[in-house]
Formats: C-alpha cells, structure tokens, sequence
C-alpha cells in the first residue's frame, strides 16, 4: 500500500495550487494524496464547493493523479461571545484530524503562505498577543498524532499566482475573504495595501519577527518545563508554595504554561494577573477562569476546574492507542488526553496501545501508590480531596483489563513503570467542546 498524504483543500487558490503541486509529485513518488475538505455550513455556496471539489478531484484521477477526496461536514455554531472564525478553524481541525486518521495519513499539508504568517502577526499584535502568539504560524507542528506542516510558509502569493496561471487551475472564490465583520478581512482590505505601500518589505519583516518569536517562545517553554518539574504534583495540580518561589516574571511564566497544559489554550493576561497579585500559599479561594471554568485553591494546591460538577459522558466505549506523545482529543466523551514523557510514576507504552475507555460502573478499586492498598473511588477522592466538579471523564483501562488511569486521581500504581525505564504520563483536560460526535463523512 502507499504511503498517504493529506492536503487540506478548500478549493481557494492556495490549497487549489498546493494540491496540485502535491499530486504531480506524488504521481512520481508513488504516493497516495487525499484531499480533505471541510463544509463549514456556513454559507449557501459550499455545497456547490463541494460539489467542485468532488468533480476536480474525478477529473485529476482519470488524468492519472494518485488522488481522492474525503470531507466532513461541521455541525452546530458559535457559541455566545465565541468568535465565528475561532470556532470555524477550532472545528476544522478537529474534523481534518478524525478525516487523515480515517485514511491513515500521518501528514497533512497546509496552503498558508507568508503573507498569511505576516497577517498573523499583526493580528496577534493588535490583541496583544505575547511571544506564543506572535509566533503565528509554525512551518511542521506535531498534534493529534499527526504532522501538520505548512511546505509554503516562506512563499509570496505573487508566486502562487504564477503557479495558478501557469496551470490554467480555477479557484472558487470565498466571497467571506472580502467580509469587513472579520477581522482578517478588514486588515487584508483596508489596512494591508496602505502597510506594503509605506513599508515594502512588511512581509518579509513580519515573516521574520514570527520566526524570532518562535525562538523567544521555545526557550520560554524550556525554562517553564524546568520550572514546573518539581511544582506540579502527579494530577497536574500547581504546588503554590514552590511556585512562589520563582521571580516574578518566572511565576508568570509557569502559570502560563500550566495553564496552557492543563486547558489546551492560552490563560488570558486578566486572569494571569489576578492570580500573581491574588494567590495565597495556604487557604482555599476560587477565581472564575472564562468557558464555564475556575481556578481552585486548595490545601495548597492549584488546579482548573468547572463551575457544575461534571459528570461522566454517557458516551460509547472505545478503544484507543494513546502510547504516543500528543494531545488526543476524545469526542463523545467530553475532553481529551494529553500523554507525555516522564520519569517516575508512569506507565510503559506497551499499557497504552490499546487503552478501553468508559464511565464509572461502581466496584472499581483504585491504589495511589505501591505501599497503600486499593479502595474505591469514592474513598480515594475524599482522600485526595478532589472536589465534585474534578472527578468527570472517562476511566481507562489497559488490553488485560487492568484498571490504569482514573480523572483526578491519576494512574494506578499497579501500573506503574518499573524506575527508570521509559514511561508516560496521562492526563485527562475537560473540554465542552467535544461532548458530541461530529457528523460523519460524507
């Protein structure tokens, strides 16, 4: 069988121009190119865009390119207060990763170029964006087990064009690119001509200030991982104390790429700063935190948690392979794992390649570590102190049936890795935004 890769196809001009460059390429490799396009449902013409990705791709295979094309269609909308271009992109993704699973693709092709990077940082910019978001857009980035890599970054569209004349290719035209509601609409309109006519190099500069901020924004993620290391407990939970101990541009630091690993998005600059200034190291408070979430002080530790109690998802049981580093999301259940490299109190990879998920039953037995003994749930939360609103999610089990990870208890110790040997870490992160299954393929 060939090797497959995925391109995302709108059928605008960019990724028009990227699918076909990549299967004229693939012809000759030998490789199998799907072309992944996604109905948003948000405007009356993508049906007909479907309907033109379907035909373009019938004709390029019966000329003998090594193509298909698979799509889904998003269901729902915004919710209130969310921006419609943040919810669009956050439900594209989610549905371009499930579609390059589905035909084992482990790369995906992205038709950003450099004035899209150069976009990205004024945008950024002008929401007050820090290093992380004035990185904009990273060239390769591994997530959801897949490698999304943007093979265009440093092109200019004149040179997209030339390959779009040069080939006669007919792109549709999003008629949202020219809507002044959306804000990268009104930069590209109104503000971008006037930016390149003052500043000729706009583009490259910018272009270049994202690849800087790139290398700001590593090593501030190596310098919190360093920080975290021994401030942070087996659940993910902040130790305030420890923490305090940091300078203060450190603590802001950490808090951020706590937040960030527990959340899955960014901690707004409000929050951050109420949390320095507010955070004591003994007592309990509780901060709201945006999205239905709030932040929980308690016997020291600080942890995200939400405002109702949540309850574990009446959804199907699965199977999945989660023995490798990355953010798994898990529709249908509410929220996603994210699994990293640790050093102690992990589980071997082998545990993982096949981890069956489904609700509490009653009669499970959980051990905190090798010289305690097993007890209930509902003991061993009380013991951990994790309230109501902590104890949602999933229970994971391995191939043999054993018991490995409870939702804010963390993982059995009956599984635990022996010391040093290679071993992961698992945690569960709540997200609202995949409690339901999205529709399937059409």
């Amino acid at each position: 069988m060939s090797a497959v890769v995925a391109v995302a196809f709108s059928g605008g001009r960019d990724s028009l121009a990227l699918l076909h460059a990549t299967s004229r390429s693939a012809r000759l490799l030998g490789l199998q190119v799907v072309a992944l396009h996604i109905h948003h449902g948000l405007l009356p013409e993508a049906d007909a865009w479907l309907a033109s990705a379907q035909h373009l791709c019938d004709r390029w295979r019966r000329h003998g390119f090594p193509l298909q094309l698979r799509w889904a269609r998003l269901s729902g909308r915004p919710g209130s207060g969310e921006s419609l271009e943040a919810w669009a992109r956050a439900g594209r993704y989610v549905a371009l990763a499930r579609l390059a699973g589905e035909v084992g693709a482990s790369l995906v092709l992205l038709a950003h170029h450099r004035r899209d990077q150069a976009e990205t940082v004024l945008l950024q910019a002008l929401r007050g964006g820090g290093p992380a978001g004035l990185s904009a857009m990273p060239a390769v980035v591994q997530r959801a087990g897949l490698t999304w890599a943007r093979p265009w970054l440093q092109q200019s569209p004149a040179a997209i064009d030339a390959y779009v004349r040069r080939y006669r290719l007919q792109p549709v035209v999003d008629p949202s690119n020219a809507d002044p509601a959306l804000a990268r609409s009104r930069l590209r309109l109104q503000v971008w001509p006037a930016l390149s006519a003052a500043f000729g190099d706009a583009e490259g500069a910018l272009a270049a200030t994202a690849r800087r901020a790139q290398e700001a924004q590593s090593a501030l993620t190596e310098l919190a991982a360093m920080d975290l290391a021994e401030r942070i407990d087996d659940q993910g939970r902040l130790r305030v104390a420890a923490w305090r101990q940091l300078s203060p541009a450190r603590q802001a630091n950490a808090l951020r790429a706590w937040w960030q690993s527990l959340t899955g998005r960014g901690a707004h600059d409000a929050l951050v700063a109420r949390l320095l200034a507010e955070v004591p190291t003994r007592g309990a408070a509780s901060w709201p935190a945006g999205q239905g979430g709030r932040v929980v002080l308690h016997r020291g530790l600080l942890w995200v948690a939400g405002d109702a109690p949540l309850q574990a998802v009446d959804g199907p049981m699965l199977t999945l392979d989660l023995s490798q580093q990355g953010h798994w999301p898990v529709p249908g259940w509410g929220g996603a794992f994210a699994v990293a490299p640790i050093d102690q109190r992990g589980v071997a990879a082998e545990l993982l390649q096949a981890v069956t998920l489904r609700p509490r039953r009653g009669g499970e037995r959980f051990q905190f570590d090798p010289l305690s003994l097993p007890r209930g749930l509902k003991k061993q939360f009380q013991a951990a102190a994790v309230p109501a609103d902590g104890r949602g999610g999933p229970l994971a089990f391995a191939a043999d049936g054993r018991l490995l990870f409870v939702p804010g208890l963390g993982l059995d110790a009956r599984c635990h890795a022996p010391p040093g040997a290679p071993q992961w870490g698992l945690q569960w992160r709540p997200d609202p935004g995949l409690s339901a299954w999205p529709k399937p393929a059409g």
